[in-house]
């Protein structure tokens, strides 16, 4: 096989795997957060629910696609696109197995940070194209929080980087054989984890969509396909987050050799997946003075003092080995 055709069947099934877990997340949700609170989840459309992600997907295909006349067509229709594209490309540079990306890029981890740079762009051109007081509410709430939790999202992988030598995602793995970095970056590790849920939105960092304050938020004046988009788009930054994170701390596809590495991926990732959806039907929604004030005078000292404290680390290490 050709390196070419190689490439292009990793791009499909890249794209056809993350679509399909954003598509099982909605089940999947709805049933571990009704294990959880002690009560049914989806039980009516197919055996234990498995299609009642397929009915809600011909319900919004067939609900009429509005655009309000006070909107600012193109944008409001462009909007919904660009968080999709910006998180399926970041897909690209995260190694699922040795050997088994898109593309390693040097600067993958770079990569990443630009890509969830461009998803503000979505929610806040979304938000002001409709032209409603609650969107725009919600979009300037989102604008703050992701601009806000991607400074402490960024200093909290630099320990990552000073360990393993390298922004490529790749090699970070391949320096977690010996031990995960989730260990001696444990401290980044919190750090991330809160900020990657704040970055894509989950509850309890859900602020920017906040039903009893904005009626739905950044995509009020949403319906059919449009809104499915900011829907998918959702669940498919929370697959990324988790995907990072499994790559960045948790050793990505390394693990006993009982398991293909590729399993051993996807189990760590739908381990963490299962951990953001127990936050959301564990935790409440904060104020967001609290939000923001837990951002900037907790996680962005933590996150400084984690980069002072590894730094020396590695510099008395390097410096005291032959």
């Amino acid at each position: 096989m050709s390196p070419a055709l190689e490439t292009i069947l990793i791009i499909i099934g890249v794209l056809a795997v993350a679509l399909g877990i954003a598509a099982g997340l909605v089940w999947l949700e709805r049933r571990l957060l009704g294990v959880f609170q002690e009560r049914y989840g989806p039980n009516r459309v197919g055996p234990a629910g498995l299609l009642q992600v397929l009915a809600d997907m011909i319900k919004l295909f067939f609900k009429e696609d509005w655009v309000p006349p006070f909107a600012d067509k193109p944008v409001f229709i462009l909007a919904p696109a660009i968080i999709i594209a910006a998180v399926l490309m970041t897909f690209a540079v995260i190694p699922f197995g040795p050997g088994l990306f898109v593309i390693d890029l040097n600067v993958g981890l770079l990569f990443f940070l630009a890509m969830s740079s461009l998803a503000v762009y979505s929610i806040i051109l979304g938000a002001f194209s409709s032209n409603n007081k609650y969107a725009l509410l919600g979009g300037l709430r989102a604008a703050a929080q992701m601009m806000s939790y991607e400074v402490f999202m960024g200093l909290s992988v630099m320990g990552v980087v000073m360990l393993a030598g390298s922004f490529s995602l790749r090699r970070i793995v391949l320096a977690q054989e010996r031990l995960w970095f989730a260990v001696p970056q444990c401290v980044g590790f919190a750090i991330f984890l809160v900020a990657g849920a704040a970055e894509v939105r989950r509850l309890p960092f859900d602020l920017p969509e906040a039903e009893n304050e904005l009626v739905a938020g950044y995509h009020a004046e949403y319906s059919g396909m449009k809104f499915g988009m900011f829907y998918v788009g959702e669940y498919l930054g929370l697959a990324l987050i988790s995907a990072l994170i499994t790559t960045l701390f948790l050793g990505g596809w390394l693990g006993p050799r009982v398991l293909p590495p590729v399993v051993w991926f996807l189990l760590k990732t739908f381990a963490l997946i299962a951990f953001f959806i127990l936050v959301r039907g564990s935790l409440p929604r904060p104020r967001y003075d609290q939000l923001m004030g837990f951002g900037w005078k907790v996680l962005l000292p933590l996150a400084i003092l984690n980069l002072l404290v590894t730094g020396a680390v590695v510099l008395v290490t390097k410096t005291g080995s032959p």
